[in-house]
């Protein structure tokens, strides 16, 4: 009876397993801004508990919160502004030159590897054909889209009308299990994690603007925001940084030493923050195994794209603190996190 009641559990999660995620990619476009709401509320939620406790009603304090999100977003926007005029300001033959060497380029390909591509139209002309100005608008609409519904949810997580420790009381926790110990856990790591994400994207940009300072490549606060933007990408987000940032000087400067002195530079400025001071500040935080995290990457990133991949470290430690809470999925937790101590002890 309990062979039979064993195998026929099997069953049911060999089934659930592979409809929960395909649910998750299906209903994408409610759960991407559910899910990135849910953990900017808890970002917040020490200070409305704060302000709570000085009498300032909900309403009032969940205001101040959007205000604060708004400063943020009005500062980001500022500096977007001020790289767009540094941009515009400089009165650079950029384009020019980046279509000469190009062409030289598209020459070399076609005489060396046989490579034939249209030359009948300018070559960025081809970047912006009807089609696909339609998919940047179509990218565009999107965007603004998941951003509402984001700010949506925030507003309901806040106003505790989805309340995420009751919702793991009731739904994962119940009584047996302490659901307050979990959710000031997740809400601790969380904050640690936003702390440690944003001071090494800070550093990255700042360092990456100070590479193009130093070797004379224009637009160094575009770049330094653009590198610090796209490293909260978890793992790609580094790789396009260091290839687009190397297309734009080889552009600018001659394939001499200069050339090559700097792309050896942004990319060890990628690997100093993003493959080693990162994974030291994230592993003493979170203690997730670098597989583990590698893995989850993989399937967020597939199920969800680009927000996927930027919040699979959260997703990865709210899971791996709620399989901690039960006897029979410690082990896993402890997969996770690489103790192999825990797991040989269980």
């Amino acid at each position: 009876m309990l062979n039979q009641r064993r195998t026929t559990n099997i069953l049911l999660l060999t089934i659930a397993i592979p409809l929960i995620f395909y649910l998750l990619k299906i209903l994408s476009f409610i759960f991407i801004p559910l899910i990135f709401s849910m953990f900017i509320a808890l970002l917040f939620l020490p200070l409305m508990r704060w302000l709570g406790r000085r009498n300032i009603p909900k309403f009032i304090s969940i205001i101040i919160v959007l205000l604060l999100v708004s400063g943020g977003l009005r500062l980001g926007v500022e500096l977007i502004q001020l790289s767009s005029k540094e941009i515009l300001a400089t009165k650079s033959d950029f384009f020019p030159k980046a279509e000469a060497k190009l062409a030289d380029l598209l020459f070399y390909l076609t005489d060396n590897f046989g490579i034939e591509i249209g030359e009948d139209q300018n070559i960025f002309s081809q970047f912006f054909q009807k089609e696909n100005i339609g998919s940047t608008f179509g990218f565009l609409r999107k965007f603004l889209t998941t951003i509402l519904m984001t700010a949506f949810f925030v507003v309901l997580w806040l106003a505790e009308s989805i309340n995420v420790h009751k919702l793991l009381n009731n739904t994962i926790l119940k009584q047996r299990y302490t659901s307050i110990k979990a959710f000031m856990k997740i809400e601790k790591d969380l904050i640690k994690f936003i702390k440690v994400k944003f001071l090494v994207s800070a550093l990255t940009g700042l360092f990456t603007g100070l590479m193009c300072v130093f070797f004379d490549i224009s637009f160094p606060i575009f770049w330094g925001l653009f590198a610090f933007a796209i490293n909260f990408i978890q793992m790609v987000g580094s790789f396009i940084s260091v290839i687009l940032l190397a297309i734009f000087a080889f552009v600018e400067l001659d394939p001499t030493s200069t050339l090559f002195f700097f792309i050896v530079s942004i990319s060890m400025v990628q690997v100093v923050f993003g493959a080693i001071l990162e994974p030291i500040f994230m592993g003493k935080s979170f203690s997730i195994n670098i597989i583990a995290v590698l893995v989850m990457l993989m399937l967020w990133g597939f199920l969800w794209g680009i927000p996927g991949l930027i919040m699979a470290i959260p997703i990865t430690v709210f899971i791996k603190i709620i399989l901690e809470q039960f006897p029979s999925t410690k082990v896993i937790a402890s997969l996770l996190s690489g103790d192999e101590t825990k797991v040989e002890k269980l």
